[in-house]
C-alpha cells in the first residue's frame, strides 16, 4: 500500500505518520510506501525509516508530478491556518483552495489513464461553522448544523469539503472530510492560527514561560488532542462508504470547554504557581475571529465510529506531560514543573 500524506513535515502530519509507520497497516493492508510531501523535511528519525519518502515545496509545485504517481490513500492535511488566511487573503487562496484543487486533479488525471480511485481523507475544520442573520449559530453545532463561516480560513475549508464530495460523486475518488476541532496541547513555537494560544496558555506555563490569553475567560470552545485527532483521521480512513454515511463530513469528537476550565485543569495537573503564568491582555484581532467560531460541537457519527473524546481536559494535560517527559528537551518543555 502506498500512501500519501499532504502536510507531513507539520506536527499532525509527523504525529500520523508516526503512527501509521508503527501499526504497519491500514484498512487490512500493508503499509509499503509511505511519501511525506510539506514545506520542511520530515524528521530525520522518520526518513531513516525505509518506508518514508519525504517531498520539499510548496504542494502546488508538486501536483503535476503527481498526475502520474498512484496512490491507495491520501491524507491531505497540509493548509494555511487562519490567522495567515486573514493577513494575506491571497496566501490562503493559493495555500488552500488552489493546492487543494490541483491535488484533485492530479488524482483524477491519474484515474482517467487507468489509475485506481484511492481513499482520501480532507482535513476539514470546525471553523467551517459560524453565526449568520438567517443561520444562527446553536451553541453546541453538530453534524448537520449548516455551516455559515466567517473567517477565510473556515470558507475554505467548506469549499474543499465540497470539491472533495463532488469528485468523489464523479468517482475519481473515494473520499471523505472530517471536521477537526483545535488541537491542544500543540508543542513547539506558536503558529500564525488564531486558535494557537489554546496551546500556548498551557505549553508556556508548563516551560516556566509567561503566557498571554487574548480572550476572555468565558470563551468556550471544542477540542482536542493530538491522538484522538489522529486515531479520527485513521478512523475515518478505514470506515467503509456505508459506515461514513455519505459523502458530507463529520465532526471528529470534541471536548466543549472554557478557557477558565483549561486553567482550573492546568492548576490541579500542575499546580497554582504554574496557573499564575497566564495573563489576560484581550487582542481584539484574536478575539473577533474566536467570536465568530462555535462554543462546542458533538460528533454522532464519530462515535458510531468508536470515536470518543476525552472526558476531561486534564487529561489532555498529562497526555502532553508524558509526551514531553518522553522526549530529549523534557528539561525545557517541562522547566516550570521543577519551580
Amino acid at each position: 500500500m502506498k500512501l500519501l500524506i499532504t502536510g507531513g513535515g507539520g506536527f499532525l502530519g509527523d504525529r500520523l505518520a508516526r503512527a501509521l509507520l508503527a501499526r504497519g497497516t491500514l484498512a487490512g493492508r500493508e503499509i509499503a510506501r509511505l511519501v511525506l510531501t510539506d514545506l520542511l523535511p520530515p524528521r530525520a528519525d522518520l526518513l531513516a525509516d525505509a518506508r518514508v519518502e519525504g517531498r520539499t515545496g510548496a504542494l502546488l509545485t508538486q501536483t503535476d508530478a503527481l498526475r502520474d504517481e498512484p496512490f491507495d490513500g491520501v491524507f491531505h492535511l497540509a493548509s494555511a491556518v487562519s490567522g495567515e488566511c486573514e493577513a494575506d487573503f491571497d496566501l490562503g487562496l493559493r495555500s488552500n483552495i488552489d493546492s487543494t484543487r490541483a491535488l484533485l486533479d492530479a488524482i483524477r488525471a491519474n484515474v482517467n489513464t487507468g489509475g485506481s480511485a484511492p481513499r482520501f481523507v480532507f482535513s476539514s475544520s470546525v471553523a467551517v461553522f459560524g453565526p449568520d442573520p438567517a443561520v444562527p449559530l446553536p451553541a453546541v453545532v453538530a453534524d448537520d448544523t449548516l455551516p455559515a463561516p466567517q473567517t477565510s480560513y473556515g470558507t475554505h475549508k467548506l469549499v474543499c469539503e465540497h470539491l472533495v464530495a463532488d469528485y468523489t460523486r464523479k468517482g475519481y475518488l473515494d473520499g471523505r472530510s472530517a471536521r477537526l476541532m483545535t488541537v491542544t496541547v500543540r508543542p513547539g513555537q506558536p503558529n500564525g492560527a488564531a486558535s494557537s494560544f489554546f496551546s500556548g496558555i498551557i505549553r508556556e506555563p508548563l516551560a516556566g514561560v509567561e503566557s498571554v490569553c487574548p480572550v476572555d475567560a468565558s470563551v468556550s470552545h471544542p477540542v482536542s488532542s493530538p491522538t484522538r485527532t489522529v486515531e479520527g483521521l485513521i478512523a475515518v480512513f478505514e470506515a467503509s462508504r456505508e459506515q461514513f454515511l455519505g459523502r458530507s463530513a463529520l465532526n471528529l469528537p470534541a471536548l466543549n470547554v472554557r478557557v477558565q476550565d483549561m486553567l482550573a485543569a492546568l492548576e490541579q495537573v500542575a499546580g497554582r504557581s504554574v496557573r499564575e503564568r497566564v495573563r489576560f491582555a484581550r487582542d481584539e484581532r484574536i478575539a473577533g475571529i474566536v467570536a465568530n467560531w462555535p462554543g462546542g460541537a458533538s460528533s454522532a457519527r464519530a462515535a458510531r465510529l468508536g470515536l470518543q473524546p476525552h472526558t476531561d481536559f486534564a487529561q489532555i494535560i498529562r497526555q502532553y506531560i508524558d509526551d514531553c517527559a518522553a522526549a530529549p528537551n523534557a528539561d525545557q518543555t517541562l522547566k516550570g514543573l521543577s519551580r
